[in-house]
């Protein structure tokens, strides 16, 4: 059966088809993104721009490498990532924005996701709730290795992946609001150390189609800092989280080579 869905030789969605990208993808949200992430390969080319989907491939140390923008949350996000692993690719990294929620988060630090809090809709109907929203190990390690080279303030831990972003900026609005406040104080006491709407399905999708992801995310704020009355320094520049997720890729590279050469 093909993969192809309404349309032949492209991805209904994407605009993209089979050689118009590299296995390797870097993964914004915002399609503004996609140009200044590309500033950072050699050669890049704008491939298509559909929907909230902009694609441009270009190449890191030889290799063929993409940026796909992904819209918001995790629907626009899993239809990306499902149509790029239909094109040949097989490693993901997000890079995107979120807001702290432990105090000693503040804007303008880096948060790579060790596991996502799965509260949307996308990946119920991937996975049993039971089931937890992972990175891969190797691409984990790879941001990790790269903040730290690069000397970027970070954190490694849980996020909270969400659908409606107006139901944690103004729950008491909501008629779920004693669950909304209820869950998210639960989170904070868990120690989740961010909020954001993309990582969980980028992870499960990962999981389910055997691809490798993970996600650096720039902190933009803290409203648990403001609620604590604390400073709240607020940062919108995601430069940090390109470059790293751009050497981290560089790094995967470097270490597909060796294995392959290895073998």
């Amino acid at each position: 059966m093909s993969k192809l869905v309404y349309t032949k030789g492209k991805e209904y969605h994407i605009g993209v088809g089979a050689g118009d990208v590299g296995r390797y993808v870097i993964l914004p949200g915002d399609p503004g993104r996609c140009e200044k992430i590309a500033k950072h390969f050699d050669n890049p080319v704008k491939i298509a721009q559909n929907r909230e989907y902009t694609t441009y491939t270009g190449y890191l140390d030889g290799e063929k490498v993409s940026v796909v923008s992904t819209g918001i949350g995790g629907p626009s996000a899993s239809i990306a990532v499902e149509e790029l692993i239909h094109c040949g690719a097989d490693t993901f990294i997000r890079v995107g924005t979120s807001g702290g929620m432990q105090k000693e988060v503040l804007g303008g630090d880096l948060v790579i996701a060790t596991g996502a809090i799965r509260f949307e809709g996308t990946t119920k109907e991937y996975a049993p709730i039971e089931y937890p929203a992972v990175p891969d190990f190797d691409v984990t390690t790879a941001l990790k290795e790269a903040s730290e080279e690069l000397g970027y303030r970070h954190h490694l831990g849980v996020v909270q992946c969400k659908d409606n972003f107006y139901g944690q900026h103004s729950p008491d609005s909501m008629p779920v609001a004693d669950e909304l406040n209820s869950k998210w104080k639960a989170w904070i006491a868990c120690g989740a150390l961010a909020s954001e709407m993309e990582s969980a399905a980028l992870f499960i999708v990962g999981c389910v189609r055997r691809v490798r992801t993970g996600s650096v995310m720039l902190v933009i704020a803290n409203q648990t800092r403001r609620e604590l009355g604390l400073e709240d320094p607020q940062v919108y520049d995601t430069e940090a989280a390109v470059v790293t997720a751009v050497e981290a890729m560089r790094k995967l590279i470097r270490k597909d080579r060796a294995e392959l050469a290895a073998k």
